[in-house]
Formats: structure tokens, C-alpha cells, sequence
């Protein structure tokens, strides 16, 4: 064996020694903690990685409001919301968002419904920031798939407001102790502030040069992107083309390729996309593949399909329960990993109740899972918070804990050489976790009083459903 595997295996080894004897520590923990302690100590947790994340759906807004007002920022652009509007102009254009150049290009009539974000009132701004985020009673599939992508409008354009945004993410994920990050970030629909169409290639270089500034580098965050695909519109194997061909030339930091969009809608099955990727795979070469499936109210074969078309990762997977021979597949070899979203599924109401969510099946089966934070933006939530609801709901031990962390890095698209380094990481900073609130601590109590000096952020979604704000 290599010396470097034989480094690896021999790490990972005592790491799963060390975590069976922590285990009873962490469930006295667990049982003695108050909710705001036990959320300090997740919290404080090493994570592994984030695989199911839409850069999109992920941006605060607060942080868009931050970048969007600020042309340091955004590249020199100005913004504009839609804040005026009748009982019957349609969600998707409430509170949209537009650059300077669609402003001055609008008709008088249509540019007074607009109003710059710099200057909306202090109510006006509340408003405009909820319309981006599922935090009221009532909103759901409609508002998410239907309004809030929608709304986003001119921001998609905007290269440097994109990557200030993606910036914010990989600080505060690096902050709650996430080692990798895999996001849904493309290099293509770039326009400049004076309209013109940005190449993927004139904008990959832009792109690396951000992730490669001290700001970014220095948390220690490694970042690799999917490309995504929207699987129901008419030109979705031409835009399935042309992403798997730029995924293929851009392997360093486009690690695998994804499709998105509301499985319910019929123009979209993975059936649909069949002959296409094998097409692109005879010309191009394999590309790993994780695509969005299982995520219904009734049975279907969506899972399996999604597996032929030659998924190793299965995004959200909630109705694969009720496909026992595409389960008893999964149980068995063990290869593919469900990218479970707790948080995602309950707003969504495809899970409304987590105690009802099949993922501790899928994990006390042998089926590979791990926890994500989908669009953690529009949930007002972060991965702490999918931690905390797994934790509380299905009582993990911490060997499943561990586990999860695992998982999301074993199965990550990352280059195996940076796999290598993060699994090691992983399995180091887990033994220090072990010591702090274990062996350096002789008691419970004392590992709780070490939480004092730990500084959780928490948003909306924890307030609203834990009472939990720090």
C-alpha cells in the first residue's frame, strides 16, 4: 500500500476507535445540554462537506441588500426592486430585482414602480428582504419554485455581485466548521454594465481570481462548483450539452453536473435525458453525475431512472423509501449517497414533520447519506440548524454523527488527492472536538462550561422554530 494511503488508513482507523469511546461522553452531553448549549456545541462541530447547495438559493438577503447597495462590490452597477404593484401582478414580479441598465431602458410608466434599493425605507427594505426568503405561514412549493428565483431578476447577471455573494457563504460556512463546499455555480448568462455577453471563458479566470483572494483562501474552505441544468424547459438537452462539455474541459474546479427543477413538473422525467448523456459521455468522457430525484409525495421511479442515467449522488431522495427494490439496491451496494435536506424538505412540505423523514432509515441501513443546506437563504438557516433537527429528532449516536461528516467528504467530487487531505483533516479536527469535550474535560459540566467561549450565528429559521438566537 502507498505510504500515503497507508497514512490515511491508519488515521481513519483510530479515528473510528476514538469515536466509539467518546460516544458515551457525547450522549451525556447531548441529554445534560439546554437547546442554546447543545446548539453551541453543533455549532462548534467539525462538518465534513455541503454537497447539495444552490449558490442561488443559499445568498442571505442582507448580504444581497449589503452587495447590491454597495459599487465596490458589484462592479460600478446600480440596483433596482419592483416595490409597486396591484392585487393581480403576478409573485414573480413583486420585489424583482433589476440592474441600472434594464432600468433606464424601461418606459416612465413601468420605471416608477421601481424604487433603488439604496432607497428604500427602513420598512420597505424588511419587506423586500422577506419576499426572498420562506418565513411565513402559508408559503411553500408555490412561493420557492414559482417567486423566489424569479425575483432574483438582474442579479444572476452580475459576475461581481455573484461572487461577493458566494464570498459571504464560504466565510460562514467556514465559521460553523465546514471543511469542503460543492456548490451549483455557473460561469455562463454573464453580462457586463454595458451589455455585453461575458464568455465562460473570459469569466472562469474572474471567478478563480476571487476564490484565490486572501479573504477567501485564508478560512481554509475548499470550494469546488457543479454546473446545473433546469430539466423541464424545452432546451434542456441543448443546455445539458453545453454544461457537460464545460464541466468536462473545466474538471480543476467544475467537479460534476447537476438537474434542477420541480420533479412534479411532467416535461422534465430523467427518462427525458437518457440518450443524451450517453451521447456526451462517448464524447466527452464520464462526468459525476448528482442529480435532484426523489423529491415527491408519491412513489415513482425517478431514483432509479436518475441512477441509470449514471448518478453516483441522489439530491433529496424522500420518496425512495417507496421504491423497495431501488432501497434494497441502494442497502446493498452501498455506492450511492442520498443528499439529505431536513430544513428544505419540511418548508417545501414534502416532509412536513421531520420525525417522519425517512432519513434515519437510509442511515441506520448502510445507505450512505449526509446532511446539506439545499438553499439555506431562502430557509433563513445554516447547516448547524440541519444538525441540530437530526440530532434532536433521531437521537444520533456519535458514531452516526461522525459518520455523516465522513460520508459527505468520501463521496464528494473532489479531485482524490484533495479528498485524501480533507478525510484526514477531518479525522484530526474530530479527535481534538473528542479531547475538548472529553478527555480535557473530567466531567460533562466541565465541557459544557467550555462552550462559553464559542460563538454561534444563528438566523431566522432557529429563532422561529427553537427559540434560538445568540
Amino acid at each position: 500500500m502507498p505510504s500515503r494511503l497507508l497514512i490515511l488508513f491508519l488515521a481513519l482507523a483510530g479515528f473510528v476507535a476514538r469515536a466509539g469511546d467518546f460516544g458515551a461522553r457525547f450522549d451525556d452531553l447531548v441529554r445534560t445540554a439546554t437547546p442554546r448549549q447543545l446548539y453551541t456545541l453543533l455549532y462548534d462541530l467539525p462538518k465534513g462537506g455541503d454537497l447539495h447547495n444552490h449558490a442561488g438559493g443559499s445568498d442571505r438577503p442582507e448580504w444581497m441588500f449589503a452587495v447590491l447597495t454597495d459599487p465596490a462590490r458589484n462592479g460600478g452597477d446600480a440596483f433596482y426592486a419592483r416595490m409597486r404593484f396591484d392585487s393581480d401582478t403576478p409573485p414573480a414580479d413583486r420585489y424583482k430585482i433589476i440592474r441600472r441598465r434594464t432600468y433606464e431602458h424601461l418606459p416612465p410608466a413601468t420605471r416608477d414602480r421601481y424604487v433603488a434599493l439604496t432607497d428604500l425605507t427602513t420598512a420597505e427594505r424588511t419587506e423586500w428582504a422577506n419576499a426572498f426568503r420562506l418565513d411565513a405561514p402559508g408559503e411553500g412549493r408555490d412561493e420557492f419554485f414559482g417567486a423566489l428565483f424569479a425575483r432574483r431578476g438582474d442579479l444572476s447577471q452580475n459576475l461581481d455581485a455573484r461572487l461577493e455573494l458566494l464570498a459571504e457563504n464560504i466565510k460562514a460556512f467556514a465559521a460553523e466548521g465546514l471543511a469542503y463546499l460543492e456548490t451549483q455555480f455557473g460561469a455562463d448568462g454573464i453580462v457586463t454594465n454595458d451589455g455585453r455577453v461575458l464568455t465562460a471563458a473570459e469569466a472562469v479566470p474572474i471567478i478563480e481570481r476571487r476564490l484565490a483572494q486572501p479573504d477567501l483562501a485564508t478560512t481554509g474552505l475548499v470550494v469546488r462548483f457543479q454546473d446545473v441544468i433546469v430539466r423541464f424547459r424545452p432546451d434542456a438537452e441543448a443546455k445539458l450539452a453545453e454544461a457537460y462539455a464545460f464541466v468536462a474541459a473545466h474538471r480543476d474546479r467544475w467537479v460534476g453536473l447537476n438537474m434542477a427543477g420541480i420533479e412534479s413538473d411532467p416535461r422534465g422525467p430523467p427518462r427525458r435525458f437518457l440518450e443524451t448523456f450517453r451521447q456526451l459521455r462517448a464524447r466527452h468522457g464520464a462526468v459525476a453525475l448528482s442529480i435532484h430525484a426523489g423529491e415527491m409525495d408519491g412513489a415513482d421511479s425517478h431514483v432509479r431512472d436518475t441512477l441509470v442515467l449514471g448518478a453516483s449522488r441522489i439530491g433529496h431522495g424522500v420518496n425512495l423509501i417507496k421504491d423497495p427494490a431501488t432501497l434494497l439496491l441502494l442497502q446493498q451496494t452501498r455506492r450511492t449517497l442520498v443528499e439529505i435536506n431536513l430544513i428544505s424538505n419540511r418548508l417545501l412540505g414534502y416532509v412536513p414533520d421531520p420525525a417522519q423523514h425517512p432519513f434515519p432509515e437510509y442511515l441506520r441501513t448502510g445507505i450512505p447519506v449526509c446532511l446539506n443546506t439545499d438553499d439555506r437563504g431562502m430557509w433563513d438557516s445554516n447547516l448547524t440548524d440541519e444538525y441540530f433537527t437530526a440530532v434532536t429528532t433521531f437521537r444520533l449516536t456519535w458514531d452516526e454523527v461522525v459518520q455523516l461528516g465522513r460520508a459527505s467528504l468520501e463521496h464528494a467530487f473532489v479531485q482524490p488527492e484533495v479528498k485524501q487531505k480533507l478525510l484526514a483533516a477531518y479525522a484530526a479536527r474530530v479527535a481534538a472536538f473528542e479531547r475538548k469535550y472529553g478527555a480535557d474535560s473530567p466531567s460533562v459540566a466541565d465541557g459544557l462550561a467550555k462552550l462559553a467561549t464559542v460563538k454561534p450565528v444563528t438566523y431566522g429559521y432557529a429563532k422561529r422554530t427553537w427559540g434560538l438566537e445568540f
